[in-house]
């Protein structure tokens, strides 16, 4: 059940589109549950089919779509790697290499601590950035290293509740 909190980010969400038009808050619906959540399970998709009053299938092919969407738990870091063009230009491969080394994952992989989750990104539209990451979906970092990538990483895990330390 979709808690009140989401209902009511997501009644604020339909405020900006008319009445009858209720699917279009369908991504912002989608990132809201994900974001309290922290990945969207079947019946994740079901409440918010209903509550938008959309067909199941619908909402599923939204969220199966975009890759910010999570359909299976993700960690508690989700590190999504930029690997297009402009990104494999400027050595995302060797950025790419370093985090699977250090979290001893590959894409799509969560740590066995459930920390990190390593994805990979298509265009991120930061091409003068170039490589770069997110890190759940909102915080961007640039021009990357690995010395800045094990900056990062440190520093996620100096956050409360995050004492193990990275090989």
């Amino acid at each position: 059940m979709l808690s009140s909190e989401s209902i009511k980010k997501i009644d604020y969400e339909l405020t900006k589109y008319p009445a009858d038009q209720r699917q279009a808050a369908v991504m912002s619906a989608l990132r809201i549950v994900q974001t309290e959540r922290g990945w969207l399970s079947k019946e994740s998709i079901s409440e918010v089919a209903q509550y938008l009053r959309m067909p199941e299938i619908a909402v599923m092919e939204v969220a199966s779509f975009y890759n910010m969407y999570d359909l299976a738990p993700v960690g508690q870091y989700k590190i999504t790697v930029c690997t297009n063009i402009s990104c494999m230009l400027r050595d995302s491969d060797e950025i790419v290499n370093h985090l699977k080394t250090k979290l001893d994952v590959d894409f799509n992989e969560t740590t066995t601590d459930g920390k990190f989750c390593l994805k990979e990104g298509e265009c991120m539209g930061a091409c003068g950035g170039a490589p770069l990451m997110t890190v759940n979906n909102h915080t961007m970092h640039e021009f990357l290293t690995p010395a800045k990538v094990d900056a990062i990483l440190q520093d996620l895990l100096q956050q409360p509740s995050n004492k193990e330390v990275l090989k």
